[in-house]
């Protein structure tokens, strides 16, 4: 059976930044160069709202880079209206002696930043390609490279970041864990390495279920993970579970689709029943911290959904009948909230 519950001696924290926050310069260099955005914030103090309308922005991109600004220091927010700050209007504004907008300019033509800027306008993914993208992307899941290709990505860093979620996780008087959207199905092997009570199912759509089965298999938990098929979008979850965990998975989706997903899982769960969501968090504020701020640009870029705050979760969970636990950090700049069905 594989090891789930010894850590890496080192910290792969740095690791796990390089790569998450990959995209928060090429937003900077767009909002610089491309819509010179601080100089027009200094001149025209404004909400949320308010910019979008004058730049024609969607609401979901223009949260994330708001964020980012802010967590970073070049904006503040106050009772709803957005400022420069010091750090923004001497090295992000024309007119200033400090200016560093020039030296931005020479990454302008970035891919990525054009993308952004197309995001920003449409909220739509950079890689959105609609119902056939969707479709090669299964067919490709049915290939053995591409699933090994798959497997690799989830496994690598779910080792790690599921056991500092098991580790922190109070399940005494639990039995079953239904790990949603669980792809390779690292988180449920993880909780039930640190927790022996529990028994587990990941529930996955074709044909990603037949490479979760394949992996629970092999890490040698098959005699306590199943696997159930179905669209978590669509079909009804099983309703034998008494904990739902969703690692990894509202973060790609918009606030619709969240409040759907969580609506979809208090109908399975009996009140009392414990829901886990593991992510990376916005604090409440939506003032950092500056790494996840990062992160969720990649996300803002590459799929459907951002970094959710920890005020944006704990008000889906009250609107959608559970009731909000803390927030709990884990590891990796990760951590997770609990919430019971009411």
């Amino acid at each position: 059976m594989q090891d789930l519950t010894t850590p890496p001696q080192t910290d792969p924290l740095h690791v796990y930044r390089y790569r998450d926050g990959l995209y928060g310069v090429d937003l900077l260099t767009a909002a610089v160069v491309h819509l010179d955005f601080f100089t027009w914030l200094n001149a025209h103090p404004s909400s949320k709202k308010s910019i979008c309308s004058h730049f024609k922005f969607a609401e979901r991109p223009t949260d994330v880079m708001l964020t980012l600004f802010a967590a970073n220091g070049f904006i503040e927010e106050f009772e709803g209206v957005f400022h420069i700050t010091a750090l923004g209007k001497e090295h992000l504004t024309k007119g200033s002696p400090w200016c560093l907008a020039p030296y931005y300019a020479s990454l302008k033509d970035r891919p990525v930043t054009m993308d952004f800027l197309k995001v920003l306008a449409t909220d739509k993914p950079a890689n959105w390609g609609g119902d056939k993208a969707a479709l090669d992307w299964h067919k490709a899941m049915e290939t053995e490279a591409f699933s090994q290709s798959f497997t690799a990505a989830m496994d690598c860093r779910g080792q790690y970041l599921g056991q500092a979620m098991a580790r922190k996780l109070n399940l005494e008087g639990r039995n079953r864990v239904l790990d949603i959207g669980g792809g390779s199905g690292i988180y449920a092997c993880s909780m039930v390495a640190h927790h022996p009570h529990l028994h587990a199912t990941v529930y996955e759509q074709e044909p990603v279920d037949r490479i979760a089965a394949r992996c629970i298999h092999e890490r040698g938990f098959s005699a306590k993970i199943e696997v159930a098929v179905g669209n978590f979008m669509e079909d009804p979850l099983p309703l034998d579970c008494d904990v739902h965990l969703f690692s990894n998975v509202l973060h790609d989706w918009g606030t619709e689709e969240v409040r759907k997903l969580l609506i979809i899982s208090h109908r399975a769960l009996k009140p009392g029943g414990l829901l886990i969501i593991h992510d990376a968090f916005i604090n409440v504020d939506k003032t950092g911290p500056l790494p996840v701020a990062e992160y969720s640009a990649l996300l803002m870029h590459s799929t459907q959904g951002k970094c959710y705050s920890v005020g944006e979760y704990s008000a889906l969970l009250e609107e959608t009948g559970f009731e909000p636990g803390a927030y709990h950090d884990t590891a990796a700049d990760r951590g997770f909230m609990t919430a019971l069905r009411k």
